[in-house]
């Protein structure tokens, strides 16, 4: 962590020096507009843990004012319970921090200069809403390991969310400790925007199952954003890095492998996984949307067919003029309704 810059100014004694009498005092002041910058560290570790316990508390606020109350009027059942609660806390993180990621990103310029993103790499030194967000980032997805205790997760349910935070926590200590923060925030900014989309139309569907629309306005959200990162990798690790005149190796400095994007094999290769990785993305999220609208065409055709039963169970039968009684059809006047044969005589 850097400290802050100082000038001397000396301060006028009020009575003169006599003989071997010490010199006045020397005071330190902060230059007026100095921009105060941080640097990663182990202090980071204790600060992280405070805040996961702040995490935890947020985390058990959210679940009994708002959530817990949802409940007792939705009566779910014990699965759909489980990922309304699930649903629920993220929605309220992806909201906050999708708001907070972009008044830090356009505050600090990322936006409107995409050239910053690898400008000056490596970005050793961070602004305090920076470094504040990816610390607070860390603790969130820490603390979302004991919640899996305490909210009593069902073991089937265990190894997808343990993913889904291992990804989490790789990519935010990843940007964090190699120093690509700028590029981590506009991520995680695209990320979280869908994830909230998903986590709020899984919310409207249990409130009401008939209601899928918002379903569609996540697909529309997440194909955007899925384009959005592809092109966001291509242009700052294909055009970006390799343009970085520091291409030296200087961990102390923070430089770990800018230069390995001058080497053009290793530069294509990074980006073939990039593209492999989100290809896989859009293939999982093909395959859901299609078992999606098969579900969803299978059921409006058995609704149809369930109509069209009932219609014709609903048609009055065609009856014969008369009634029966004993199985023998008998007029209205009681005879039958067949022709006598006459004797003769």
């Amino acid at each position: 962590m850097t400290s802050l810059c100082f000038h001397l100014s000396l301060v006028a004694p009020s009575k003169l020096r006599v003989g071997n009498s010490p010199p006045p005092p020397l005071t330190l002041k902060p230059l007026q507009g100095e921009l105060v910058q941080y640097h990663y560290g182990l202090k980071d570790l204790v600060t992280i843990l405070f805040y996961i316990f702040i995490a935890i508390i947020l985390h058990a606020v959210v679940q009994e004012y708002a959530l817990d109350k949802i409940n007792r009027r939705l009566h779910l059942s014990k699965v759909k319970h489980s990922k309304f609660n699930e649903s629920g806390q993220l929605v309220a993180f992806h909201l906050t921090s999708v708001i907070w990621c972009l008044y830090v990103v356009v505050t600090e310029g990322y936006i409107s200069n995409p050239r910053s993103l690898w400008e000056n790499y490596p970005h050793v030194y961070l602004p305090f809403q920076v470094k504040f967000f990816y610390l607070c980032q860390l603790a969130y997805w820490l603390h979302a390991l004991p919640e899996l205790y305490f909210q009593k997760v069902r073991k089937e349910e265990i190894p997808r969310q343990l993913r889904c935070i291992a990804l989490y926590l790789v990519h935010i200590a990843g940007a964090y400790v190699l120093n690509l923060t700028r590029l981590g925030l506009i991520l995680l900014l695209l990320q979280y925007l869908a994830e909230f989309f998903f986590h709020m139309a899984r919310l409207v569907y249990f409130t009401d199952e008939n209601n899928e629309k918002l379903f569609n306005v996540w697909a529309v959200v997440f194909v955007v954003t899925r384009l959005f990162t592809l092109t966001l990798y291509i242009l700052v690790i294909g055009f970006g890095l390799p343009r970085v005149e520091n291409q030296a190796l200087e961990p102390e400095r923070g430089n770990f492998f800018s230069f390995l994007f001058n080497n053009i094999l290793f530069r294509m290769s990074v980006l073939l996984l990039v593209c492999l990785f989100q290809a896989s993305v859009m293939w999982r999220f093909i395959h859901f949307q299609l078992r999606r609208w098969r579900e969803y065409w299978n059921e409006q055709s058995s609704r149809k067919r369930a109509a069209a039963g009932a219609k014709q169970q609903a048609k009055p039968l065609k009856r014969d003029s008369g009634y029966h009684e004993n199985g023998v059809v008998k007029a209205e006047n009681g005879t039958s309704p067949r022709t006598k044969k006459l004797k003769s005589p």
